[in-house]
C-alpha cells in the first residue's frame, strides 16, 4: 500500500508544480489520511520535492484507545516528525520547515485553515508565498482505486447486518434514541470503527425527516420508521436509508407515498453511469417526485459521494457541475416528509460502473420492500 499512497502525492506534487507551487501543505484531515494512509488527529502533511514530511503532536505508532488501530498507520515510506507540544502548531512549523529547504512557493489548503493559522505561517516564513490549493485533493479522492472499494463494500455490509438484525427484534414501544444506540453498538460488533455519522431513527410524524435526531418518542403500532445509518471501516464510510411501516398493514397514504419515493430513488439509480452529468441524476429523480406533487418538499441535492467522509464530492444537485466516472462511489437518498404525518427516506450507497460491467454496483442490499415490522 506504501506505493499506493506515494503515487497519490506524486500526482498533487505534480499538479501543483503545473500551477507554479514547489511543495504543498496539506491540513484536512481526511485529506492527509488519504496521502499519507493514516494520522492522528491534528497531523499535516508537507508534500515537495524529494521528501514528504508528515507532522504530528501525538505519536501515530503508538497504541492509542481513541485511535483507529493499524488502519490508521502513516505510509512505511514516510517521514514522520513528533512534534513536542512546546513546539505548537503543525501546519506552522511545516511551514517554517519548507521555508528552511528553499521552498518559495507553498500550496494551502485555504478552505482548511483558520485566518489566525494562516497568519502565523506567514509569520515564521515571510518570504514564503502561499498560493491556494483549493480543492485539490478532495477532487483527487472521487475516484476509488480497488482497495478503497473493497473497504466501502465492507462498510456497506456491516451496516446492511445491523440494520437486519434491529428488524428482527420488537420495536414497538422503544424510543427513537434507544433504536440509535443499537444500531450503533451493532455496527461496532460487525467489526466497524464506529458510525460513519450519527444515527437517525423517526417513528411517526419524525419519519422522513433528513438528519432528524432521535428523540424519546416511542414507537407505535401504525408508524412509519425511518432509520438512517452508516458504518465507518477503516475510514470509510457507508451510508443506507430504509422506511419500514410498524405492527400493521401500511395504510393506503402510505403506500402511494412510499411507491412514490422509491420509484424516484429507482430512477437515480438507473442514471447512474459514467458521463453522467451529476445534475442530470438529481433530475432524473427529482423529477418523479415533482410529477407526485411534492416538488417543494425534496431536499437540495438527492445523493453525494462517499469514502473518507460522507458528504464528499461529486454533488448530485440540480446545479451541480461535473459529469461521473467509473468507480466513484456516490448515495441516491431522495425523502418526502409530510409535516405532521411522516414519510420515507430510501437511501443507498453503489459504485458508478459502466453499462457493460454489469452498470451501478449495489453495496447496501437490505430489502427495499415496504416492510410491515
Amino acid at each position: 500500500m506504501s506505493d499506493v499512497y506515494a503515487a497519490r502525492r506524486s500526482r498533487l506534487l505534480e499538479r501543483c508544480v503545473t500551477g507554479g507551487s514547489e511543495a504543498a501543505l496539506v491540513t484536512g484531515p481526511a485529506n492527509v489520511r488519504y496521502l499519507a494512509g493514516g494520522a492522528p488527529p491534528g497531523s499535516v502533511l508537507l508534500v515537495g520535492p524529494g521528501h514528504d514530511l508528515l507532522l504530528c503532536t501525538v505519536d501515530p505508532f503508538a497504541d492509542h484507545s481513541a485511535g483507529t488501530g493499524p488502519a490508521g498507520r502513516p505510509a512505511e515510506d514516510l517521514r514522520v516528525q513528533l512534534l513536542p507540544s512546546a513546539e505548537g502548531d503543525p501546519a506552522v512549523a511545516a511551514a517554517e520547515r519548507a521555508a528552511g529547504a528553499g521552498v518559495e512557493t507553498l500550496a494551502v489548503e485555504e478552505h482548511h485553515l483558520t485566518v489566525a493559522r494562516h497568519r502565523a505561517m506567514r509569520s515564521v516564513a515571510p518570504r514564503l508565498h502561499l498560493e491556494d490549493l483549493g480543492p485539490a485533493v478532495e477532487q483527487q479522492r472521487i475516484v476509488k482505486d480497488g482497495e478503497e472499494i473493497a473497504a466501502l463494500r465492507i462498510a456497506a455490509e456491516i451496516a446492511d447486518q445491523a440494520l437486519g438484525e434491529l428488524l428482527e427484534s420488537i420495536l414497538v414501544g422503544r424510543t427513537e434514541r434507544h433504536l440509535a444506540l443499537e444500531l450503533e453498538r451493532r455496527l461496532v460488533d460487525h467489526g466497524a470503527g464506529g458510525a460513519a455519522f450519527p444515527t437517525s431513527v423517526g417513528t411517526g410524524p419524525h419519519s422522513g425527516l433528513a438528519g432528524h435526531v432521535p428523540t424519546d418518542r416511542r414507537v407505535e403500532e401504525g408508524d412509519f420508521l425511518s432509520v438512517c445509518l452508516g458504518a465507518d471501516y477503516r475510514g470509510y464510510h457507508s451510508e443506507i436509508a430504509r422506511t419500514f411501516v410498524i405492527g400493521t398493514s401500511p395504510a393506503e397514504w402510505q403506500i402511494e407515498l412510499y411507491d412514490q419515493v422509491f420509484a424516484a430513488q429507482r430512477a437515480g439509480r438507473e442514471a447512474l453511469a459514467p458521463g453522467t452529468p451529476y445534475r442530470e441524476v438529481d433530475r432524473a429523480a427529482r423529477r418523479v417526485l415533482e410529477a407526485a406533487g411534492h416538488g417543494e418538499r425534496v431536499g437540495p441535492s438527492i445523493g453525494h459521494g462517499v469514502g473518507l467522509e460522507n458528504g464528499e464530492d461529486p454533488r448530485l444537485a440540480p446545479s451541480a457541475m461535473g459529469k461521473l466516472d467509473a468507480c466513484v462511489p456516490v448515495t441516491v437518498d431522495p425523502g418526502v416528509h409530510l409535516p405532521g404525518r411522516g414519510g420515507v427516506r430510501i437511501d443507498d450507497t453503489l459504485v458508478v460502473r459502466p453499462e457493460a460491467d454489469g452498470g451501478p454496483e449495489l453495496l447496501t442490499i437490505t430489502t427495499k420492500e415496504l416492510l410491515a415490522l
